[in-house]
């Protein structure tokens, strides 16, 4: 079931077996997407695998590479910002929130028994609503993408513990790794993030060691390790290229930071893969 609007925007729902999975590998523009998966799901994000029990829901924004290596039955909603204009939403449902801020990370939660059948009925509606061919569609459809990203939300700080986080400080945490997302391949210093941010070097490693997070400058590390952990596995271009795209200006200190990091050169990485 696809919805688009008048001014580009997407919605997908699909239930998702053997027959389709290649939609759960579909790329769009500005994509985000919501994966429940129904009985056991096995995939591949980034090179990494993952193995999902039923009633997982995870949730990956289009930097995520996926393979699909097992899958029985899942649930899927993909959509773009133009649909919800999440990125302008600076709350905990947002892209710069708890479900989607970037590609390091992804969260994932699994859904309460207790809580299955709300997340069920609300599947059932928002199917309903994708067929509805009236004025009110895209409201309607709104309405329904939000309240389930609100519940995923209430149960992942719930299953987090972020319920007894400090809000403003939380905020400031999904800030950051929001602007690493969006600044990586040109800003490798903590202390850029910070004066963005008006917070001190200090103030942020603080904050992050009290949210039991990676230190803001492994946050960093691991943006860029992944992105030139992908172009290495999924690109054709040389290791002078991917270390000039992910912000090195030679390839011997690219190397040095991989082999660091890896414990490989990016040659050997590339020839392994």
């Amino acid at each position: 079931m696809l919805y688009r609007g008048q001014l580009n925007e997407f919605i997908r729902l699909a239930d998702i077996d053997a027959s389709n999975y290649d939609l759960l590998k579909e790329k769009i523009t500005d994509g985000l997407s919501v994966i429940w998966s129904i009985d056991q799901l096995k995939i591949r994000v980034d090179g990494s695998e993952h193995l999902f029990p039923p009633n997982s829901v995870f949730f990956l924004t289009e930097y995520h590479k996926v393979e699909v290596l097992e899958v029985s039955k899942a649930r899927l909603i993909r959509f773009n910002r133009a649909f919800y204009c999440i990125a302008d939403h600076d709350s905990e449902v947002g892209c710069k929130g708890i479900l989607f801020f970037g590609a390091s990370e992804f969260p994932r939660i699994s859904i309460p028994p207790e809580e299955l059948e709300k997340f069920d009925i609300l599947w059932k509606m928002f199917a309903i609503e994708m067929v509805s061919k009236d004025d009110l569609q895209n409201d309607m459809l709104l309405m329904m993408l939000k309240r389930l990203l609100i519940l995923c939300t209430r149960v992942y700080k719930e299953q987090t513990e972020l319920t007894s986080f400090d809000k403003k400080q939380l905020d400031i945490v999904r800030e950051y790794n929001y602007l690493v997302e969006s600044n990586f391949k040109t800003k490798r210093q903590v202390a850029d993030y910070a004066e963005m941010l008006n917070k001190s070097p200090k103030t942020l490693a603080n904050l992050f060691k009290k949210y039991n997070e990676k230190s803001p400058q492994q946050i960093i590390q691991t943006r860029t390790i992944l992105e030139a952990r992908r172009l290495l596995r999924y690109s054709d271009k040389s290791i002078k290229e991917i270390a000039c795209e992910v912000g090195y200006e030679d390839i011997q200190s690219f190397s040095r930071f991989f082999r660091k990091t890896e414990g490989v050169s990016p040659s050997d990485f590339k020839k392994a893969v």
